[in-house]
């Protein structure tokens, strides 16, 4: 009898035990992570992230999935986007680094206006900063999985234009909301027509606008190139996209699904990186196919497009738009590629 009830006790105990283990023990329930872009449905991007989604569906067995919308369906741009994450309506997006204006400023130095002059300079600077500009994004409260090019803006027009003066008397898209982008086309003197990446086409339609610095990659999918006649053959800007999710939307996901989904959706941004590239190649051929002629610029007209650009560094860093230290490291990474440059001239990111 005694043996009996010592026997009870003793799996009174045990389950009891077992069930306060239970309860402190980490929670990994299931989550979905919805997650916004202003990318088209069907581009390649498109397709490569629905893969990653699936395979990290896979690979936590169901712990963590995604929602995707695409297109704007969420925000026509990134900066309504980024007020949904903000606002924990989303939890992650595929946006622009112009969003990290207030928060995270020096995220946009890739941006600084004809700071590259090939794509060697472009993988030098990305190699030494990319770690510098996800830890960043990190304290400020987002967990980037990789940054991927776009390409290089060029000044697209319906109308002729060669020379600074002339730009100054186009009407120029400016992204709305983009402060670095404002005042780069203030210091070249250009006064900017600001509109959401939606309303582009419809402004070329419009006559709202008449010129687009946009890479041609951008453009395509967007349909502008059939509403301009003109591409100055001049890299203006190196443009880029970043995936990141808020920190807190991580929470309670285990560090081995972490690890997942870090590998695969960072495999999936540089897959995205990589095919840009491989495209820009390609982009010249099908926009001259089109009808869209290149306007090759004299040394001079370089010079003076290039003169113009430093003074928009120059109003960058008076404005704090980025750090000084940061616009250093940049400085200092494209002095050592030059200083190593071969005497037969630096590769043109158009070729």
């Amino acid at each position: 009898m005694i043996t009996s009830r010592r026997s009870s006790t003793l799996r009174f105990v045990t389950a009891s035990l077992i069930a306060a283990m239970a309860a402190f023990a980490p929670s990994h329930a299931a989550k979905t992570l919805k997650i916004a872009t202003t990318s088209p449905e069907g581009s390649s991007w498109m397709q490569l992230l629905r893969e990653a989604i699936a395979q990290v569906d896979s690979a936590t067995e169901g712990r963590v999935t995604f929602k995707v919308y695409a297109g704007g369906a969420r925000g026509k741009d990134d900066n309504v986007v980024m007020r949904r994450v903000r606002n924990r309506e989303l939890q992650g997006a595929v946006v622009t680094a112009a969003v990290f204006n207030t928060s995270y400023p020096d995220v946009q130095i890739y941006n600084l206006p004809m700071a590259f002059r090939s794509f060697a300079e472009v993988d030098a600077v990305r190699e030494s900063l990319d770690p510098v500009l996800i830890d960043g994004l990190r304290k400020v409260g987002f967990e980037a999985f990789g940054i991927a090019e776009v390409g290089m803006a060029y000044a697209m027009s319906k109308k002729k234009a060669r020379t600074v003066a002339d730009g100054r008397r186009l009407k120029v898209w400016s992204p709305q909301g983009d402060l670095a982008a404002e005042r780069t086309l203030q210091a070249f003197g250009i006064a900017p027509v600001q509109l959401t990446i939606a309303d582009i086409y419809a402004g070329l339609q419009s006559g709202l606008i008449d010129t687009v610095p946009i890479p041609p990659l951008a453009a395509v999918p967007l349909r502008l190139h059939t509403k301009l006649k003109y591409v100055v053959d001049l890299p203006l800007m190196y443009i880029y996209g970043i995936f990141i999710v808020a920190n807190q939307a991580l929470e309670g996901i285990s560090n081995e699904d972490l690890e997942a989904m870090r590998s695969i959706l960072g495999a999936a941004v540089r897959e995205a990186d990589r095919r840009n590239r491989r495209d820009q190649t390609s982009i010249r051929q099908v926009l001259e196919n089109q009808g869209l002629e290149y306007i090759e610029l004299t040394p001079e007209e370089v010079e003076d497009w290039r003169t113009y650009a430093a003074a928009a560094a120059n109003r960058w860093r008076e404005d704090g738009i980025i750090s000084p230290s940061i616009y250093a490291k940049l400085a200092a990474k494209l002095d050592e590629v030059r200083s190593e440059a071969t005497p037969s001239g630096p590769e043109q990111p158009d070729q």
